[in-house]
C-alpha cells in the first residue's frame, strides 16, 4: 500500500514538473508576447521577463519591437525593354513600436513582415523597373532604387500599419545577363580610357597654362624694370628740364632786376635833372660853358657872331680905335664861349 503512495506522488511530481515547464515561458528584452488561445488572439501583451500560460491551450509568440532587418532575396524585375534582371539581395531596416504591436499581429498575424514588407518589395521594385530601360536601372537611376523603395514602402505602412517604419532601404547591383554585362564591362573600361586621356589631357593643358604663365610673369618683369628705367630717365629729363627754367628765370630775374635799376636810376637822374633846370641854374650853367670853352683868335677884329651871340658888346669900335691909336700893329682878341 506504501509503496503505491509513493508511486502515486512521484507520478505527480512529474506531472507537475512537466506542466510547470510548459507553463513558463520567457521573453526576451526588445519583444513583447502576444497569446493565442484555441487560434485567437487575446488582447493581453506582456513585457520581457518569465510568464506563466495554461499548457496546451494557451500559446505565445515573441515579437521584435527593436530595429530589426529583413532581407529579401533574389527579387525579378523586367524593365521596360523587356530584359529580366535579378535583384540578389535587398535589406530592409525597420522598427515596430510596442504600442502598435497588437493591431500589427492582429491585422497581418505575427509574420506581419512578409505581408507588409517581403511582398511589397517585389511590388514596388517591379513597378519602378516596368517604366524604366537597362541602362537606367543598372547605371543611371541605380542610386535613387534605395530611397523610392523606403519612401513607397513608408507611405503605405503609415496606413496599413501605423507604428511600423522603415528606416533605411539597401539595394545591391542586380545580376543582368551576362553578355549585356560583358558589354558594359567593355563600354566601362572604354570610359576609363576616356577618362584617363581626358585627365592626360588636362595635365597637359594645365603644364602649357602653367608655361604660358610663367612667360606672362617674365615678360611683365621685363616689362616693368623697363617701365622703370623709362621713367627714372623721364624723371632725370623733368629735373634737367625744371633745372635749366629755374636758371633761366634766375637768370631773367637778375637781368630785369638790373634793367629795372637802370631804368631807376636813370629816371632818377632825369627827375633830378628835371629839379636843377632854373633859370639861375641854366645861366651858371651857360657861364661855366663859356669859361671853358676859350678861343685865340688872330686879325685886325674878333667876328662879331661869336660876341653877338652871347650878347657881349660889340667891339668893333674898340678895334677901330685901338687900330688908330696902335697904327699898324696886329690885334688879339680873345672870346669865351
Amino acid at each position: 500500500m506504501a509503496q503505491t503512495v509513493v508511486t502515486a506522488l512521484g507520478v505527480v511530481g512529474v506531472a507537475l514538473a512537466v506542466f510547470i515547464n510548459f507553463s513558463i515561458h520567457k521573453i526576451e528584452e526588445g519583444h513583447v508576447g502576444v497569446y493565442y488561445r484555441g487560434g485567437a488572439l487575446l488582447s493581453s501583451t506582456s513585457d520581457p521577463g518569465y510568464h506563466f500560460q495554461i499548457p496546451g491551450l494557451t500559446t505565445f509568440r515573441s515579437v521584435q519591437t527593436t530595429l530589426q532587418t529583413d532581407e529579401v532575396k533574389n527579387v525579378p524585375c523586367g524593365t521596360s525593354g523587356g530584359v529580366i534582371i535579378y535583384f540578389e539581395r535587398i535589406e530592409v531596416v525597420n522598427k515596430l513600436s510596442v504600442s502598435s504591436v497588437f493591431n500589427v499581429v492582429k491585422n497581418y498575424t505575427a509574420d506581419y513582415d512578409k505581408t507588409l514588407i517581403y511582398n511589397k518589395i517585389h511590388h514596388e521594385l517591379n513597378q519602378f523597373c516596368s517604366v524604366h530601360n537597362l541602362q537606367e536601372v543598372y547605371i543611371d537611376l541605380f542610386d535613387q532604387i534605395d530611397e523610392n523603395l523606403k519612401k513607397a514602402l513608408q507611405e503605405d505602412l503609415n496606413t496599413l500599419a501605423p507604428g511600423l517604419t522603415v528606416q533605411a532601404v539597401r539595394v545591391t547591383k542586380p545580376k543582368i545577363p551576362e553578355t549585356i554585362r560583358k558589354n558594359y564591362e567593355a563600354m566601362e573600361a572604354e570610359k576609363t580610357k576616356l577618362l584617363i586621356s581626358i585627365q592626360r589631357q588636362k595635365v597637359v593643358e594645365k603644364e602649357a597654362e602653367t608655361e604660358r604663365k610663367k612667360a606672362i610673369i617674365e615678360a611683365e618683369k621685363v616689362a616693368l624694370v623697363a617701365k622703370i628705367q623709362w621713367e627714372q630717365k623721364v624723371m632725370e629729363k623733368e629735373s634737367e628740364k625744371r633745372m635749366s627754367l629755374i636758371e633761366d628765370s634766375t637768370h631773367l630775374a637778375r637781368e630785369k632786376a638790373k634793367a629795372d635799376a637802370e631804368s631807376y636810376k636813370a629816371q632818377m637822374e632825369a627827375d633830378s635833372n628835371m629839379k636843377k633846370l632854373t633859370p639861375e641854374y641854366l645861366e651858371m650853367m651857360k657861364y661855366q660853358s663859356i669859361a671853358q670853352n676859350s678861343k685865340i683868335y688872330f686879325g685886325n677884329s674878333i667876328p662879331g657872331i661869336f660876341l653877338d651871340s652871347f650878347g657881349i658888346p660889340s667891339v668893333s669900335a674898340s678895334a677901330s680905335d685901338g687900330a688908330d691909336k696902335g697904327g699898324d700893329k696886329g690885334a688879339t682878341g680873345k672870346g669865351k664861349m
